[in-house]
């Protein structure tokens, strides 16, 4: 019985030491949104700028952006600040994941993960960049296009944002297929060889996960689609 206790004592305090190591690690994550959102805060008209100008650049010369709320030319930009501050403290918030599991890691396990965070990285920043120089553009163009006539485009920048910021997420996650893919072969739960055989499947599922991640339109859905099944083939 005095074993037992000893045991039950003992899987508390480390069931408590791994909650309080959670914690902290959470709390360094966010004390790093923190800092960067409060470096930004004074560029966020300018970066509402920039991430507005693919659709300025499509809307005609006579068009322009509305606020339908009072409060929307002052909340917008301050939204666009902090989700621009979680992507720029990616890298950091990935480093207190891998910081956290890492002691239960083997030897040869933590020889793989810096160089799979690191790739992560890169893929969710490419993600965000194919993003905004292809795809933008390209849909912008295509809505502007197609407007019904004596429809005049002026789109409001509170759902201009929450769009533009789904599609940033969407294609940021998307991009990271290939390392999915790696861990799914490296926990053995496929192989190489069943996936090349499941293309078909792999192909129609690329579109299914574009329906869910993207606004309800083909044209956004196939172009995240096409590069998440070229990734998946890479």
């Amino acid at each position: 019985m005095t074993d037992t206790k000893e045991e039950e004592v003992l899987e508390e305090a480390s069931l408590l030491s791994h909650l309080l190591e959670l914690r902290n690690r959470l709390l360094r994550a966010f004390i790093a949104i923190i800092v960067c959102f409060v470096a930004l805060v004074p560029f966020a008209q300018k970066l509402f700028t920039i991430v507005s100008l693919p659709l300025q650049q499509a809307l005609p010369v006579e068009n322009t952006m509305i606020a339908t709320e009072p409060a929307s030319t002052v909340f917008a930009p301050f939204k666009l600040a902090f989700f621009v501050a979680i992507f720029a403290a990616m890298p950091y918030i990935l480093y207190q994941v891998w910081a956290f599991v890492a002691p239960g890691l083997y030897k040869k396990e933590k020889r793989f993960t810096v160089p799979l965070l690191s790739s992560s990285v890169i893929l969710f920043y490419l993600g965000i960049a194919f993003a905004y120089f292809i795809v933008f553009p390209l849909i912008f163009k295509f809505f502007v296009a197609f407007a019904p006539e004596g429809v005049e485009n002026m789109t409001d920048i509170s759902s201009y944002l929450d769009f533009v910021l789904t599609l940033f997420l969407a294609f940021g996650l998307a991009f990271e297929v290939p390392i999915a893919t790696v861990l799914l072969c490296w926990a053995g739960l496929t192989t190489p060889d069943k996936l090349a055989s499941a293309r078909a499947y792999v192909f129609l599922g690329c579109f299914v996960v574009g329906m869910f991640l993207t606004p309800p339109d083909v044209f956004s859905q196939t172009l995240l689609a096409i590069p998440v099944y070229l990734l998946f083939e890479g």
